[in-house]
Formats: C-alpha cells, sequence, structure tokens
C-alpha cells in the first residue's frame, strides 16, 4: 500500500491534494519528507498532520470525516464545573511547554511511540518560532496535566494531552475552550475521534466542510499568544 502512496518531493510546501487520501486507511494520504518548521506548518495549513511510530518512515494523514471541537459551544460537564469551582489547581499557557510534551511522549507509550524524539524535537523548534502552545494544569505547585497544539492564523490544531491526576487535562482543555472562544477561533482541530474527546465536545466534520473553514481562517491575523502567557482563569 505504501508503495502507492504519493513520496513528496523535497519541496516543503508541496501536499497531494486531501481529497486524494485514502480511505482505508482512513486519510493516509503521502510518505516521506522532513518535519522540518516549513513543511510542518505549509502541512497544518492545508489539513494535513504527520503521525507515525518509531521506525516508520513519515506518514501523513487528513481524515474524512474530521474530529472538531467548537470553543464557543464547550460546556463542561457536571462533574468537570464541580471540579472548576473547587479551584484548587492553577492553570497556566506556555509556563512548561517541554515538559508538555515530554509527559505527552511517555503517555504515548502506551498506544505506540508516536511522539518520537524527532517528533517531539520539531515541535519544540515550532514552539520556539511562536507557532507550537500549551496550556499546563498545576495542582500544589506541580504540572499534573497539559496539553499542546499548533496555532496557525485564528484556528488551532490539537496535538496530545496528558494527566497525572484525575481530571487535570481535562481541566487544561477547558481552559483552551475558555482561551480559544475569547479570542474567537472558531474550532478546534482534533485530528481523530476517541471516546475522550468526544465526551468533552468533540464531534466529526467532513473533510470538505474542515477545508472551507481553514481556507476562511488561516490567513486570519494571527492569535497573539504573548498577550495569553501566563495565568488562565478558569471561569464557568
Amino acid at each position: 500500500m505504501m508503495s502507492d502512496l504519493v513520496w513528496l518531493s523535497e519541496d516543503p510546501c508541496l501536499f497531494p491534494d486531501i481529497d486524494d487520501a485514502l480511505t482505508d486507511p482512513n486519510g493516509l494520504l503521502a510518505i516521506g519528507g522532513d518535519l522540518s518548521a516549513a513543511r510542518l506548518i505549509a502541512a497544518y495549513r492545508q489539513g494535513i498532520f504527520p503521525w507515525f511510530e518509531q521506525d516508520q518512515p513519515i506518514l501523513w494523514w487528513s481524515p474524512d470525516p474530521r474530529c472538531v471541537i467548537d470553543p464557543s459551544c464547550f460546556s463542561p460537564s457536571k462533574s468537570l464545573a464541580k471540579r472548576i469551582r473547587k479551584a484548587d489547581f492553577e492553570l497556566r499557557i506556555d509556563d512548561a511547554f517541554p515538559q508538555v510534551i515530554d509527559a505527552c511522549q511517555l503517555r504515548s507509550g502506551d498506544e505506540g511511540t508516536w511522539i518520537t524524539d524527532d517528533m517531539k524535537a520539531a515541535y519544540l523548534n515550532l514552539h520556539d518560532a511562536g507557532f507550537a502552545h500549551s496550556v499546563e494544569c498545576y495542582i500544589d505547585g506541580k504540572l499534573c496535566g497539559g496539553l499542546y497544539g499548533l496555532s496557525i492564523g485564528q484556528l488551532f490544531f490539537g496535538e496530545s494531552m496528558f494527566h497525572h491526576v484525575t481530571d487535570a487535562s481535562k481541566l487544561a482543555f477547558a481552559g483552551l475552550m475558555q482561551t480559544m472562544a475569547n479570542v474567537g477561533c472558531p474550532i478546534v482541530d482534533c485530528q481523530l475521534p476517541n471516546p475522550h474527546l468526544m465526551s468533552l465536545g468533540a464531534f466529526e466534520l467532513p473533510r470538505a466542510e474542515f477545508r472551507q473553514i481553514i481556507t476562511a481562517h488561516i490567513d486570519k491575523p494571527a492569535i497573539d499568544w504573548s498577550l495569553l502567557r501566563g495565568v488562565c482563569p478558569l471561569i464557568w
């Protein structure tokens, strides 16, 4: 099957059209290339993301349908709202990006090591360049949960989350939803559905509609994360 896929050229901006992605496995589009900042940003701008395991070539995906969430429609469950009102935690933005991706990499080891060392280095590079960001949850001064992803234009592309304490990743997710709603982000890309994301309000969107949203918002003025960095009060 891989022999039938498009091998990427040296030009980091050239990808096949996302409508050419395979249906089995769902969304597999291309193979090869590298994890340079230029190629990764070009990929996300077109609705494509890398996902591969250790010792595999780089695989590029654009599934149909796409799992997304509308920040303006996010509402915490009763149990999460109760946890928020307890207010025994602190959320921060971009306070500990390297530690968050480290923790996500360790968590991914239980599900296949898709956050390889090369992948981690690439997203650290994107963080240094101002494209990758994290939301962290602290309890008693300790990092207990968090998430990270990419921000391009008015959109946020979620990558991974972790928790060491029950509800810590959900609290970070609620912080991301509140923040993205406040800055006018129309959707957060969750890539592929899973029961945890669906329980948080994620839903599936046809690829064609996802493409329309990207086209409409990817070139709009970028979210200014320098104004968001620091403590993230969570109010519900």
